[in-house]
């Protein structure tokens, strides 16, 4: 077993490009030698215990084997620790001292990311996680307005969700959302009145929404919050002439060929927008974490991509921004009294500070109780029979922190992480997103 070094890495992680087309990348004894020699070192350290259920399943693995090491553990089991992640990158960017620069070089989520891609390309993916990472064939389905009123019923339904279980996989007690079959992108036909916007910092002062799956099919809400709040402060939002899924789905699928025709889909879009001079940004963290870092890490050598990362920002990243100039108004009408608000793992994982507790916090009369834990759902996982328990496990201490602060509100950047807690809370209050708070402050 490889002990702790006897000094960790006190530099900030570098995070390597990913050699997904390079033929070893897919080679099944190279990829379980690597797993051998990272899981041997997460063995000696233990650190990200309480992440995930990953860590568990390997400890559990090492601990239970006869030599009690990781050289005691059946090649064929390491899947198991393999499903238990869904690349929240918590570990890498919070937790473990040995990622690069660090000799030792490790990156977990990435060794991750390759096993599923191994998993993907030997056919050993479920039809169902194929359908549920589908999301722009499903949301154009249920969209149709007689699908969504049927499809949303359903899932309300005890008996039919019994039935969903049996037949697909999906856990009866799971947040499923609902169907619109009135979408964001809809909504947001008109351009804006003006085009022209006030630079400052790096801000070109206009911005190009990029809808995602879930906000423009799901819960388009918060959407038109974020178009009032930004043109309150004269920023004009715009969308994107067309787009689809970021591919984030498709990466924690491991179905890679997926995530690069998303790419070839939106990159030419985005970087015409950026060349036209408008910013970037998006509502779901996981998309923005998409075009900042999964794409330039697959797609290091593509200068659109680069292009469109150093133009993408998350929306309160933007404010804090245009705050710092001088440009965002602060004339708030409604204090929002204590707020508890959930910090999504992939808006964390971008090194841009609490940006939404930041600018929720500068509302008269408002205190925001930052909760820095993993909710558990990611997108797919809480949903699924055979995970939706351990998801439920890992959202508890957050649902614990908001039962604590006895707010007046609750939310998360990602809403389906909102729903989660919801789910777990179950007391019927409903999340609100924070851009959906900032509106409320405004009262616009």
């Amino acid at each position: 077993m490889a002990g702790p070094a006897r000094e960790g890495n006190l530099e900030a992680p570098t995070r390597h490009p990913l050699d997904w087309l390079k033929p070893d990348f897919y080679d099944q004894e190279s990829m379980f030698k690597e797993m051998e020699r990272v899981f041997d070192i997460c063995h000696g350290c233990r650190r990200c215990v309480s992440l995930c259920q990953s860590f568990p399943t390997l400890f559990d693995l090492v601990d239970e084997s006869e030599s009690m090491e990781v050289n005691g553990v059946a090649k064929a089991a390491y899947w198991q620790v393999v499903d238990h992640c869904y690349l929240c990158d918590l570990c890498f960017m919070t937790k473990c001292p040995y990622t690069p620069p660090h000799q030792w070089n490790l990156d977990f989520p990435h060794l991750m990311l390759r096993a599923k891609a191994v998993h993907f390309r030997t056919g050993g993916t479920r039809l169902r996680d194929k359908i549920l990472t589908s999301t722009d064939a499903v949301g154009s389905l249920a969209g149709i307005p007689v699908v969504a009123q049927a499809v949303n019923a359903i899932n309300k339904i005890g008996p039919a969700r019994k039935a969903l279980e049996a037949v697909a996989g999906i856990h009866r007690d799971a947040w499923l959302p609902e169907f619109t079959s009135f979408p964001l992108r809809s909504r947001l036909k008109k351009l804006p009145a003006s085009t022209a916007g006030e630079p400052a910092g790096k801000t070109q002062g206009k911005v190009a929404l990029f809808a995602t799956c879930y906000m423009n099919r799901n819960e388009p809400g918060p959407g038109e919050d974020l178009v009032a709040v930004f043109e309150h402060n004269g920023i004009p939002v715009t969308l994107a002439e067309k787009e689809r899924c970021c591919g984030m789905p498709k990466l924690e699928l491991g179905d890679l060929d997926a995530v690069r025709a998303a790419k070839e889909a939106n990159i030419p879009v985005l970087a015409k927008l950026v060349d036209e001079g408008w910013d970037l940004t998006a509502l779901i963290p996981s998309c923005v974490l998409m075009f900042k870092q999964e794409l330039p890490l697959l797609f290091p050598d593509d200068p659109d991509v680069l292009k469109v990362k150093q133009a993408f920002y998350d929306p309160f990243e933007y404010l804090m921004l245009r705050h710092k100039e001088g440009w965002l108004k602060t004339d708030f009408k409604q204090p929002l009294g204590r707020v508890a608000y959930h910090a999504a793992c992939h808006q964390r994982v971008q090194n841009i500070g609490p940006k939404t507790k930041e600018i929720l916090a500068l509302i008269p009369g408002t205190e925001v109780d930052i909760i820095e834990r993993c909710s558990g759902h990611d997108g797919t996982y809480a949903v699924k029979k055979e995970f939706h328990a351990y998801a439920m496990k890992i959202v508890k201490p957050v649902v614990e922190r908001v039962k604590k602060a006895e707010a007046a509100h609750y939310g998360s950047d990602c809403a389906m992480a909102g729903h989660h807690i919801e789910n777990g809370l179950k007391d019927d209050r409903a999340p609100e997103h924070p851009i959906t708070l900032l509106r409320k402050a405004y009262a616009i």
